[in-house]
């Protein structure tokens, strides 16, 4: 009986410790899968990574899975490469990160917030999958290893709202351009030197052309008071013209075609002179 009793004792802890483990492993959260060989059509995790190497941030979801980021996302996109980083963060690409960020499956210990069973990286760590696209994915190279693991993680939210991290780009500041301010100035200034220019010419020309116009004036008069002077030394009965006589001269005489005598340039026959003579 009693060996009975101690039979069912040990029967019943033996139930209950297998229970308790039972328990304890399904609720067990973010257990990264063991990485496998890639296969066509179907995402296989390909480890746990210190970096991202040369994948892209894509976005935060919701309802994170291994599924939901390797082919509702990054497959649909063409990618042959996936990444789950913090629980909710996606990341798409071309290769795999360098070989040299490869780490422990421990690392990558962050329940997916769509299936929390599985493990979508961890902080600052990134489950990697192949999408089953294709199998020939090279890894990138070492160099960069340099800052993807601060520039993503610091860029991106963690929020758990779906929505895509915003692209945040500086305008670059536009340089003034001179070049066009300045050749318009010498433009202008050139314009305003050729219209200046142009009217001093014109200024002078017409200054030239007056001054011209006015002594041909003035020479046409000197030639018609000459010719004037001249026609007017004619003879009285000439016509259109005027005589001109010396008053001097004896007004006898004046009328008479023929001298009979010399004219004594001393004398002035315009007045009558007495003379006393004894008869």
């Amino acid at each position: 009986m009693m060996l009975q009793r101690a039979g069912w004792t040990a029967l019943l802890a033996a139930s209950s410790a297998l229970a308790a483990s039972a328990a304890t492993s399904t609720f067990k959260t973010g257990v990264e899968e063991p990485s496998a060989p890639p296969m066509l059509g179907t995402p296989v995790v390909q480890g746990c990574f210190s970096s991202q190497g040369e994948l892209k941030f894509d976005s935060i979801q919701t309802f994170n899975s291994k599924s939901k980021c390797a082919i509702d996302i990054c497959l649909a996109k063409g990618k042959p490469v996936a990444g789950t980083m913090g629980a909710n963060q996606c990341f798409c690409g071309d290769k795999y990160p360098p070989k040299a960020a490869l780490v422990n499956d421990s690392n990558c210990n962050a329940g997916c917030s769509g299936f929390d069973k599985e493990a979508c990286g961890g902080s600052f760590f990134w489950t990697i999958y192949n999408t089953g696209l294709t199998l020939a994915v090279k890894y990138s190279d070492n160099n960069a290893l340099s800052s993807s693991v601060s520039s993503s993680t610091t860029s991106t939210p963690t929020s758990t709202t779906s929505t895509t991290a915003p692209a945040t780009t500086t305008a670059a500041p536009e340089k003034k351009k001179s070049g066009g301010s300045n050749t318009g100035g010498i433009v202008a200034g050139v314009v305003v030197a050729v219209v200046v220019i142009a009217a001093i010419v014109g200024g002078v020309f017409f200054f030239l052309r007056r001054r011209r116009n006015r002594e041909i004036e003035e020479e046409h008069r000197r030639n018609a008071a000459v010719n004037a002077f001249i026609s007017g030394s004619k003879p009285p009965g000439s016509s259109g013209g005027y005589s001109v006589t010396d008053s001097r001269l004896d007004p006898v005489m004046a009328h008479r075609r023929i001298s009979n005598g010399s004219i004594a340039d001393n004398e002035d026959y315009s007045r009558r002179i007495l003379r006393v003579t004894n008869a």
